[in-house]
């Protein structure tokens, strides 16, 4: 009975690093439970036997993924109450994640439209709370919708990505660049 469980375990573990790994290179649009089966070395009535459907098997892949990955803190953000500095560190913790985690996040990102609903709201949810706890000391004149949608801006992945990957600035730089900017909107929002 032991053995049977951890060669069930060892199984779903494969299949899930399959996806983890077509995931990453080929994207979720073209991943496929043959291809998944394929690359785990099992048959595609075995991967669904360990997912009933392509979003649970979704659901392992990412859960999978960012348990191996070092997530933006947030939480420690809240801690610092002046707003410019805490945009600049939250924003260097985001970059550093998104940096660390470029691959994955670019293929995820141009598979928008397939991804799970779930997934896609947890997505957007994410940005929002990102983007609320950087905006949040600022002062409510400064709080303005321009200021809001500069924040926005800052927080999401392809900002980093064109900062970053297609531009070729630092992540130091991008931090900097985009802390310059919030703090120029914030200024005139409380002209």
């Amino acid at each position: 009975m032991i053995n049977r469980t951890a060669q069930v375990d060892t199984t779903r573990r494969r299949i899930v690093d399959a996806a983890v790994a077509l995931h990453g290179s080929v994207g979720p649009a073209r991943t496929t439970i043959a291809g998944v089966a394929e690359h785990a070395g099992v048959t595609r009535m075995t991967v669904y036997r360990h997912f009933a459907d392509d979003e649970a098997l979704f659901s392992a892949c990412s859960s999978h993924w960012l348990s191996q990955q070092q997530l933006p803190d947030p939480v420690s953000w809240f801690e610092l109450p002046d707003p410019l500095e805490r945009l600049h560190v939250g924003l260097t913790d985001l970059y550093r994640f998104y940096r660390g985690g470029e691959s994955m996040l670019t293929r995820i990102y141009a598979d928008w439209d397939v991804l799970p609903d779930r997934h896609r709201k947890e997505l957007q949810d994410r940005n929002t709370y990102f983007r609320e706890a950087l905006l949040d000391p600022f002062s409510a004149p400064g709080r303005s919708g321009l200021l809001r949608a500069v924040v926005g801006h800052a927080v999401s992945f392809w900002t980093w990505r064109s900062l970053c990957h297609d531009n070729g600035l630092s992540n130091r730089d991008a931090v900097q660049t985009m802390t310059a900017l919030a703090a120029t909107t914030a200024g005139k929002g409380q002209a």
